[in-house]
């Protein structure tokens, strides 16, 4: 019996390592091509500086992915992020414009601010029953105006006390994007690696099927939430730190981008499926789309057109790739 199942086990491990590898080969095709293509139709864009702005750009946005590839996993999504970094943003700002607080009691209050907000969305969303986009676009608008209501709906200017956080670099990376890339590495550990990312793929799976065998899926999906406003906090306080204010407007359609990474990078709206490496491929692979139409003169307009359609070219590929695996099982 050992031996058979050991023999069972071994292809289908070896088969899902493959498959992550030629996902992951496949996206860092599509994001050297697009590299390619850029550097062909502009000058100076294929440079290291022109990369290490890159990437100096992208880690509120690799943070805010992350904690969305955890709640598509579980089979839930939140449309409030960016509204939630917004008001994040404006409590930090705030301490330490108008409250004169120092950086070490207001970046904790920042967030606390966020967790507040992922406690809220869990609890209601579990307690109710309710799904988690309707009570997400609800806090949506509260965070949004509670960033507008402390802020007095002006940019809150809070000088260099903040300046350290995003100016730090080593080697050209910012200090954000380098905590950025530890908390990808630690996250997809937590996904593939624990018991807590075996469960959350679980409940994602098959909710009820968890609930059956005697694991209550309410903590795990509690925690999801709360690991991803924190995250957003996080991200909240790198945006102050980059722009050295804190606008009630930050983070508007955050959301869209944070769902479009996670979607390209292969992350399942259905839930049961998700790979943080891979959304992080997503968030440079949108982040190099944006600033190649950017330096091709590309409007605003044309640039989201273009991001749709990737989106949307994405998630067709997914519903194949799902045909194919269900075929194949």
């Amino acid at each position: 019996m050992k031996t058979t199942m050991k023999t069972q086990t071994a292809p289908t491990t070896l088969a899902r390592l493959w498959a992550h590898v030629v996902e992951y080969l496949g996206l860092l095709a599509a994001l050297g091509l697009l590299m390619l293509v850029f550097s062909l139709c502009t000058r100076n864009f294929f440079s290291i500086s022109n990369f290490l702005t890159i990437a100096n750009q992208v880690p509120a946005a690799i943070l805010v992915a992350t904690g969305m590839t955890y709640l598509l996993v579980i089979a839930e999504i939140d449309l409030s992020v960016g509204s939630v970094l917004g008001l994040c943003g404006a409590v930090l700002g705030t301490a330490l414009a108008r409250w004169h607080w120092p950086l070490a009691g207001a970046i904790p209050l920042a967030l606390a601010a966020g967790l507040l907000c992922g406690a809220f969305n869990g609890a209601v969303s579990l307690r109710w029953r309710l799904p988690s986009f309707i009570v997400t676009l609800g806090m949506l608008e509260m965070a949004r105006g509670g960033a507008h209501a402390l802020t007095q709906s002006q940019t809150q200017y809070v000088g260099a006390v903040v300046e350290p956080i995003a100016g730090t670099a080593i080697g050209g990376l910012s200090l954000p994007f380098l905590l950025a890339m530890v908390v990808v590495v630690v996250a997809q550990l937590v996904l593939t690696r624990t018991v807590f990312g075996r469960h959350m793929i679980a409940i994602g799976t098959n909710e009820e099927a968890v609930r059956l065998s005697g694991i209550d899926p309410r903590p795990v999906k509690l925690t999801v939430f709360l690991l991803a406003s924190l995250l957003v906090a996080v991200a909240a306080v790198i945006d102050t730190s980059r722009f050295l204010s804190a606008n009630p407007n930050a983070g508007a359609g955050m959301e869209l981008q944070a769902i479009a990474a996670a979607v390209i990078g292969g992350t399942s709206l259905m839930g049961g499926r998700g790979s943080v490496v891979s959304t992080f491929l997503g968030v440079l692979i949108i982040a190099v789309l944006n600033a190649g139409l950017a330096a091709m003169g590309a409007r605003d307009e044309t640039k989201r057109l273009v991001t749709g359609l990737v989106i949307v070219a994405a998630v067709i590929v997914d519903h194949y790739r799902t045909r194919l695996g269900k075929t194949v099982r």
